[in-house]
């Protein structure tokens, strides 16, 4: 079992715990929406993605976008999982993120999608 992201407490009062295959979405979750230089000591932790919402949109962001955010879940999350695909859009002030990766421990293939609002 794992600590729950975000932190938070469960019914009984204790340390909210999860499952092993919500605690890999939870830090995919945590890699796409960090930004580098927010963590203390992890200073290049984080994808940058939240940063580029704001660029003027074009089919070449959307691609560099694609892969960086592809890199940095490679980067942090390599030895846990493999990603196979990744598709970032924008619609008003929504982000949308959808992962396609295969967990390697369990070798569970999954697709996950994340929004943010910003």
């Amino acid at each position: 079992m794992h600590v729950d992201y975000p932190y938070h407490v469960d019914g009984r009062g204790r340390t909210a715990l999860t499952d092993e295959s919500d605690h890999v979405r939870d830090l995919i979750e945590q890699v796409l929406f960090t930004a580098p230089g927010e963590r203390v000591n992890r200073p290049d932790f984080g994808s940058g993605l939240l940063q580029l919402v704001f660029a003027p949109n074009s089919d070449a962001l959307g691609g560099a976008v694609e892969a960086s955010v592809q890199a940095a879940l490679q980067r942090w999350l390599g030895d846990r999982v493999a990603i196979e695909a990744v598709d970032v859009s924008t619609e008003d002030a929504a982000l949308a993120v959808t992962v396609r990766y295969l967990v390697r421990r369990t070798q569970e293939r999954v697709v996950a999608e994340f929004t943010r609002t910003v």
